[in-house]
């Protein structure tokens, strides 16, 4: 059965077993392996990606259930080349350990800043109560997430300069401050 859905901003159809969790798909259909594979009960948060926007399970979705949804990986969640605010502040924070857990922790955190640009500890506890890390890097994961939220305007700041240089004004000189000259 020929299932279609958006990948990362690019449209997909896959023709597998409509029971199939979207994890296999993601990993042995399409290679989008930064997904991992913990403990195929979503238990462990490992396979997190984002189904329009909300932080899913993948090992127990059937890939039936996003037909014409949008999913997102670790593999699209930067943008233009740039890293996520979650992934910088992860590497300022120096949060993994073994790494295995990882993409699934920042997808979740990627999803809570979405919703909530200034989450308090409680608001973070709750957010990633389903996410395990072995290595128990809970206090860097909580300080990352933390971190994300101050370089998030930052972020947003420079995506709008870059947007605003890039305009060409007729007879191709750039311009710069969203028009003015």
């Amino acid at each position: 059965m020929a299932i279609r859905f958006t990948l990362n901003g690019k449209a997909q159809t896959v023709d597998v077993s409509p029971e199939m969790p979207l994890l296999w798909v993601l990993r042995d259909t399409l290679g989008m392996t930064g997904t991992k594979f913990g403990c195929g009960m979503s238990l462990c948060g490992a396979c997190t990606v984002h189904i329009n926007g909300e932080p899913t399970r993948s090992c127990v979705t059937p890939v039936s259930s996003v037909a014409g949804k949008t999913v997102t990986t670790i593999e699209g969640l930067s943008a233009a080349g740039r890293s996520h605010p979650v992934q910088r502040a992860w590497i300022e924070v120096d949060v993994p350990q073994c790494g295995y857990c990882q993409s699934g922790q920042i997808m979740s955190a990627a999803a809570l800043l979405a919703k909530n640009q200034n989450p308090s500890d409680a608001d973070i506890d709750q957010a990633m109560r389903g996410n395990i890390c072995r290595c128990g890097t809970y206090f860097r994961i909580r300080e990352a997430i933390h971190r994300a939220a101050q370089l998030r305007p930052a972020a947003a700041s420079a995506q709008r300069e870059s947007v605003e240089v890039a305009q060409i004004a007729p007879g191709g000189e750039p311009v710069a401050n969203g028009g003015a000259r």
